[in-house]
Parts: C-alpha cells; sequence; structure tokens
C-alpha cells in the first residue's frame, strides 16, 4: 500500500475478544435486548432466546452519489425532502457517517461485507477505481461473506432491487461468479453496472467520450501512415508493395466505424435490467424504470410478509444522468439535480407507504444512506449535475476530504429506537454489517478482520461513545487520511497524508476530468501531514500546526503508530479493479440475443 499508507485496524478482530469488540454480544446484554425486542414486538420472552423469535426485517435504502447536504434532515432548506426527514423524525440520525471509499464499487464492498475494500481487493492501483464494464471479469469475490449471506442463512429472504456494480462473470457470460445471486441475495432485480450519462449518450459521458477521442486519434495515425507510404509509392520514393497501404486503409474504416458506433455499443453492454439470471431489458427504456423497480419493491415485501426478510434497495438515483419522470421534471428549483433527489425521496415515501400497509413498519429497521458524497465535477457550463456536500471540503473521488465520504445515516426502528435522537459519534457504512447480522441473529465471521463495529449499542443509547477510535480513508490502495476520536478529550483529529491538487487552482474539486486522482503527479504528499481537528473545524479550514496546536506531534505519533498496526492486519489479495480484471472481455458480456446483437423486452406494462 502506498503512502497512501496500508492501514490496519486498531482492533483487530480475529484477536480480540467477542466482548471486548461487541459489548452487547456479552449473554447479560443479549439476553436483555432479546427479551426487550420480544416484548415491544408481542413475542414471549421464551421465545426469543436468541432473538429469533423477535428478528426484525431489515430494509436498508442506498441512495448513489447523494450529497449530505442535499437532505433537509441534514440542513438543506430548498431541495423538498419530506419522506427522508420523517424517517429522521422517527428514528435515529448519525451526524458523523463515513463511507469506507469515495466511490462507488469500493465503497459497496465495504458495506456488503464490513471490511475496507482493499482487504477484498475491491480497489484498483492504476486509476481504474471503479468495475468499468458488465463485461469485465472483476468484482466481490466468491470467498467474501456479505450480511445477506449470513441472513439467508439464518432463515431470511434476501433481496436487492437496484444498482449492483460489483461485477458480474469470472470466465464465460453466464457464469455469474460475481452476481449478487452469488453473494447471498436470493432475488435480483435491477442494474447489474451502474447508470451513468453514457447511457442516454450524455455530454457528461463516463467512458464514451474518452474512446472516442482515442479512437479518433488511432484513426488519424492510420490515415497519416497511409496518405505518407501512398505518396511515396506515387514519387517512387519508397519501393515495396501496395499490401502495408492496404492494411492501414482497412485499419482506418475499422477505427471510424468504431467510433461512430462505440456509443452504442456501450448503451447495450452495460445499460440493461436484469431479473436474477435472466435479463429483462437490453437496453434500458428509462422513463418506466422507476415505476419498475417501486413495483419490484412492492411484490418482494408482499411475497415475503410471512417471514423475516432482508431488502437492499439500491437506488439508481441520484448519479447522472439524472433520469427523472415527467411527474417530477421542472419541480425543484435546483434543475434536473433537485427533480431527480426530490424525486428519489418520493420514491422513499413510497416503499415506507408499502410497510404501512403491509403492517410491518413497527416489525421493520430502516436505515437510510448514500454510497458516498456528491459529484462537484458533475458540471456543465452553469448547470450543476452533482450534489452538495453542506459544510464539507471536497467531494465524490477524493479519498480523505470530508465531502466524498461523510453521508446521511438514519436508523428507524419504532418502538424500539429512540425517535429524534441524533448521534455525533464516528460511524461507518460498514458498521451495517456487524449490526445487521447479530440482529438476524447470525454470528459475526471470526476467520477474518471484520472492520465494522456493532451500531445497536449506540443506537438504543446503551453505549455513549462509537466502538471506532481509528478510521482509515483509502483513494484505490493509498492511504489518503486518518481520522482519530480521542474519547478522553472529546476531539476528533483528521491526518491527511495526501491530497489531491484542485483545478483550476484555488477551486474546490478537480474540473476538467471526471473525478480527482489518488496518485501521480496531480497529488500532493504532505511532509508533516496536514493536522485538522474536525470537533472544532468540520470543514477542514484551518490546518493546525506544531505552533498552533500543542498536542500536534502527540496527535501524529499516535496515528502513526495505529496505521503502523493497520497495515500488520493487511494481506495481498488480487486487485480486483486493476487493469487485468477491469478490460472488457467479449466472452463475458451478457446478451439476451446472438451476440453482439443484444436487444430484448420482457418487461411489458410496467403498470399493468
Amino acid at each position: 500500500v502506498g503512502l497512501g499508507i496500508p492501514i490496519s485496524d486498531p482492533h483487530p478482530h480475529p484477536g480480540a475478544s467477542e466482548g471486548s469488540l461487541f459489548p452487547y454480544s456479552q449473554l447479560s446484554f443479549r439476553s436483555w435486548l432479546a427479551v426487550t425486542v420480544g416484548m415491544l414486538l408481542g413475542v414471549r420472552p421464551s421465545a426469543c432466546g436468541n432473538l429469533s423469535g423477535g428478528r426484525p426485517n431489515i430494509l436498508l435504502l442506498m441512495a448513489d452519489d447523494l450529497g449530505i447536504g442535499d437532505i433537509g434532515c441534514y440542513g438543506n432548506k430548498t431541495i423538498r425532502t419530506p419522506n427522508i426527514d420523517r424517517l429522521a423524525e422517527d428514528g435515529v440520525m448519525l451526524t458523523q457517517h463515513v463511507a469506507a471509499a469515495s466511490v462507488c464499487t469500493p465503497s459497496r464492498a465495504a458495506f456488503l461485507t464490513g471490511r475496507y475494500p482493499l482487504r477484498s481487493g475491491m480497489v484498483s492501483s492504476n486509476g481504474y477505481r471503479v468495475v468499468q464494464w458488465t463485461g469485465a471479469s472483476g468484482g466481490l469475490p466468491t470467498n467474501e461473506t456479505t450480511f445477506a449471506k449470513i441472513l439467508k442463512d439464518k432463515g431470511y429472504a434476501t433481496g436487492l432491487i437496484g444498482k449492483w456494480h460489483l461485477g458480474l462473470n469470472c470466465d464465460s457470460s453466464n457464469d455469474h461468479c460475481h452476481h449478487p445471486i452469488s453473494h447471498g441475495f436470493d432475488h435480483f432485480y435491477g442494474m447489474p453496472f451502474s447508470m451513468m450519462g453514457d447511457c442516454i449518450h450524455w455530454e457528461l459521458s463516463e467512458k464514451r467520450a474518452g474512446m472516442e477521442y482515442k479512437l479518433h486519434v488511432c484513426f488519424q495515425i492510420m490515415v497519416f501512415a497511409a496518405l505518407t507510404l501512398t505518396a511515396g509509392k506515387l514519387t517512387h520514393l519508397t519501393s515495396g508493395s501496395w499490401t502495408p497501404v492496404i492494411w492501414l486503409t482497412i485499419a482506418a474504416i475499422l477505427l471510424s466505424v468504431t467510433s461512430c458506433f462505440i456509443g452504442v455499443l456501450i448503451v447495450h453492454a452495460d445499460c440493461f435490467l436484469m431479473r436474477n439470471h435472466t435479463i429483462t431489458e437490453q437496453p434500458m427504456h428509462f422513463q418506466r424504470t422507476t415505476p419498475l423497480v417501486l413495483k419490484e419493491v412492492s411484490s418482494f415485501v408482499q411475497r415475503n410478509k410471512h417471514r423475516p426478510f432482508l431488502l437492499f434497495v439500491s437506488f439508481l438515483h441520484v448519479h447522472t444522468p439524472l433520469i427523472t419522470t415527467e411527474m417530477f421534471r421542472g419541480k425543484s428549483v435546483h434543475g434536473l439535480y433537485g427533480d431527480n433527489t426530490e424525486e428519489m425521496d418520493w420514491m422513499v415515501g413510497q416503499i415506507l407507504d408499502t410497510l404501512d400497509m403491509e403492517g410491518l413498519t413497527n416489525s421493520t429497521l430502516v436505515y437510510f444512506t448514500s454510497d458516498h458524497g456528491g459529484s462537484l465535477e458533475a458540471q456543465l457550463r452553469n448547470n450543476q449535475y452533482g450534489g452538495w456536500n453542506g459544510i464539507y471540503k471536497g467531494g465524490k473521488g477524493m479519498g480523505g476530504w470530508e465531502g466524498g465520504i461523510r453521508v446521511p445515516g438514519i436508523f428507524r426502528w419504532p418502538g424500539v429506537l429512540p425517535a429524534g435522537r441524533v448521534i455525533h459519534e464516528p460511524t461507518s457504512l460498514m458498521d451495517v454489517f456487524p449490526t445487521v447480522v447479530q440482529l438476524g441473529g447470525g454470528e459475526v465471521p471470526q476467520d477474518r478482520v471484520i472492520d465494522g463495529r456493532d451500531l445497536l449499542p449506540l443506537l438504543l443509547g446503551t453505549a455513549q461513545h462509537s466502538d471506532h477510535e481509528f478510521l482509515m480513508h483509502y483513494c484505490e490502495n493509498f492511504l489518503h487520511a486518518v481520522r482519530w476520536h480521542q474519547r478522553d478529550g472529546g476531539r476528533l483529529w483528521k491526518v491527511h497524508y495526501t491530497t489531491p491538487v484542485f483545478h483550476p487552482k484555488g477551486a474546490g474539486a478537480c474540473y476538467g476530468r471526471g473525478v480527482c486522482p489518488c496518485s501521480g503527479d496531480q497529488v500532493v504528499h504532505h511532509d508533516p501531514p496536514l493536522l485538522f481537528d474536525l470537533s472544532r473545524d468540520p470543514s477542514e479550514a484551518h490546518v493546525l500546526t506544531p505552533d498552533t496546536e500543542p498536542l500536534f506531534h502527540q496527535v501524529m505519533d499516535m496515528v502513526a503508530r495505529a496505521v503502523e498496526e493497520h497495515g500488520r492486519t493487511l494481506s495481498p489479495v488480487p486487485l480486483q479493479l486493476d487493469m487485468h480484471g477491469n478490460t472488457w472481455k467479449p466472452w463475458l458480456q451478457p446478451c439476451c440475443g446472438r451476440f453482439p446483437l443484444c436487444w430484448c423486452d420482457r418487461e411489458g406494462d410496467p403498470e399493468s
């Protein structure tokens, strides 16, 4: 791991005692919790000795690229999010909730496994920071354990609806080694890839524009070479056959044709829907995607309302290109991004209404978050198509700055979690793993390091402090920053080893490129590292020095020791997102027709 530094958990799970890591997993607390939950849910105490009689349904809601400053309960006054705000009013809100990565794929891998993505290899070292193609071989390794896999073994119905973006196939177009069903989900409906601007040939392009440019450059080189050889032949300056000229001309024609059709190929290759292992719509008809998703959520809940279920709704909102139905277009004061955010909030309301109608509200733990911060670089001319990260510096793609990793965190469980509670302790998306596993009656794996910590004592109020003393912030496989929660002094320190160079100078983002880089000549390695006190300076505006902070050297020494200790818990694994695993391979391309004629529509009318 580069310095970025390899980071180690100060509490390595396998070597620690269960009680020290999970206070409420001690027998006395678990017994009390089981009886309490059982009484609240009307279950006889004898029926829930290990929570089996009072296990909640679990509904996990994750937005895509949502800024923490885009939600009313986190301070936004102009985008209307009444349903998400209602969740916060009726539940517990976390104000220092952070993602394990500032881009989609590694953040979601950490969320599902409770582990830093570097441990599973769900990072890269060369700039390919997310899964780039549905037809790539990289993805969440089969030896990783998700919370869905554990809860499925405990009798839960498990479903994922929406975005996956953690790989699909390994060796053939239908081995589905990385598919959600291979990772513990009984049911999957959604995009195995991700929503992106290229899905509608948008001006803000993730890969089409770059590929078109490279193809055009290669075309020009071929044409120039062919013309040069032709001129040499005609003027008798060169000898030999015309074969090289013919092949160069054919190559130029092929490059030109490919450049013209690359956008269409990307749409068919990546922008499609699947139900379990079957492609149902290739390419997608975007205006009906939202009703299809809501219909699928309602159907899953109705099918499984008589047994405990885990449902992960992974919204396609609010990632570009901000596909929004006519009902919400032009309704917000923040353009298309505001429209899309308000539509997502409406979807949250529809899903919560489904729980109400089925009588499941009081027996369901609901959680809402985003996979990382909003994208500042999603900007075109005078229009901003990415989220707002409130008072926090930076955004999506920035490994250390708060704007890229600070996310909403809301839990609601009526009658169990106190309504209106606000928690200002450091927590992580990785904490959802041990929390839901233990609530569902499962056991946290002991054969690997789990970086998440059980949140239930904090949510219930039986613990005053987070179990996280240190949290590490990676950008690819480079450690960019570390936060230290100094409990005895009530301080929250943040140390930055590496930060991106903003462009243009003085800006707060890397405008002109998709995201800020993690390494190379466009980052700065700080010696000494930058130090901030987030408890007093959450915006990371004032760098502390030995002259301005008496504890400067003590903080640096503590964090350095934590980094060293964490490094000892890391084991080398193949990096799934490096070039070999992240290159398009035609034999891995899912296709509902005969390749390359990938087209089908098996959805019909979503309203029927």
